[in-house]
């Protein structure tokens, strides 16, 4: 059974950092296009972070410079360091594989 499991999230206030984790069953996510998205009340999800198969990286432009995603292959493990957090973070986070495939989600609450 394909899983991905979300660790990680929490409440922190502005300027802080998270890092959240996703480990992953039932599949090699090395073969896939994996990621990160989030949705906060109201509004869409949406992209934050990606990597390709081959370890090229996406990043959505409010991320960017302060979000990292990184892969453990060993693990079967994927990441999201986030750094410098700011009140609108705050969402729920998912982590994503192609097909898709979702995980259950991990809040993440900045205060400010």
């Amino acid at each position: 059974q394909v899983q991905l499991v979300e660790s990680g999230g929490g409440l922190v206030q502005a300027g802080g950092s998270l890092r959240l984790s996703c480990a992953a069953s039932g599949m090699t996510i090395s073969s896939y296009s994996i990621g990160w998205y989030r949705q906060a009340p109201g509004k869409q999800r949406e992209l934050v972070a990606s990597m390709t198969s081959s370890g090229k990286t996406y990043y959505g432009d409010s991320v960017k410079g302060r979000f990292t995603i990184s892969r453990d292959n060993a693990k079967n493990a994927v990441y999201l360091q986030m750094n410098i957090l700011k009140p609108e973070d705050t969402a729920v986070y998912y982590c994503w594989r192609v097909g898709p495939v979702w995980g259950q989600g991990t809040q993440v609450t900045v205060s400010s």
